[in-house]
């Protein structure tokens, strides 16, 4: 059986067999002697995205990783890395040093303050993500049509990336064909915090599970 460690944009973490391109953490979040989840889906503000191959290190996932032998960090893992932006995490400015840094320099420019740290980013993820408490603006039609590549809306339970003003159906196993905005009925909503709409919209790129190599 798969682990419950799979988040879909909207922050909610599920068990199911696709794995993704990304892995990542809020905090330690599960019991290492069932790997199971514990009722909290947090223990810290600082939700990241990491690479799930870095300088060969391995990790009994949801296991006692802490040199302890207690629990670290729990793993996550995410279709792509606009999934993850969905949800509220940012990349990790360990294992993915410059992609955080483009990160915050689009944040820098989009909220006009300087060299802006990981917590003070992470504060106003937090106030926003949906999975925290955050709640999704309803959107216009005209309105979806104006946000970034990478954005993540919803129309009723379904989730949609925008890319080249285009609607891409999301699900643990890929993206579905391409629709137009004015192809889907039902209430729009926005599931990428409107600060990470905001970075996005600066010109920070994510990584798409559609660009993955093929096998």
């Amino acid at each position: 059986m798969p682990l419950q460690n799979r988040v879909d944009p909207f922050g909610a973490i599920h068990a199911v067999e696709s794995r993704g391109m990304f892995t990542g953490n809020r905090g330690i979040i599960h019991d290492p002697a069932t790997k199971t989840l514990l009722k909290r889906r947090w223990s810290a503000k600082a939700w990241i995205i990491c690479e799930c191959s870095f300088r060969g290190r391995r990790r009994d996932v949801m296991g006692r990783n802490a040199p302890s032998g207690r629990a670290s960090w729990t793993e996550l893992f995410f279709l792509d890395e606009v999934t993850a932006l969905a949800a509220g995490h940012r990349p990790c400015f360990y294992c993915r040093r410059e992609k955080a840094r483009e990160f915050a320099t689009c944040f820098a420019d989009a909220f006009r303050v300087a060299a802006p740290k990981a917590g003070e980013m992470d504060e106003l993820l937090h106030s926003q993500r949906l999975a925290s408490g955050g709640k999704a603006r309803p959107l216009a039609p005209r309105e979806v049509e104006t946000l970034p590549d990478g954005a993540v809306v919803s129309a009723g339970c379904d989730a949609f990336a925008l890319r080249a003003g285009r609607l891409l159906p999301w699900s643990f196993a890929g993206y579905g064909k391409s629709l137009g905005i004015s192809e889907v009925d039902g209430e729009w909503r926005l599931i990428t915090p409107p600060a990470t709409v905001a970075v996005l919209a600066k010109g920070y790129r994510p990584k798409w599970h559609l660009d993955m190599p093929r096998a």
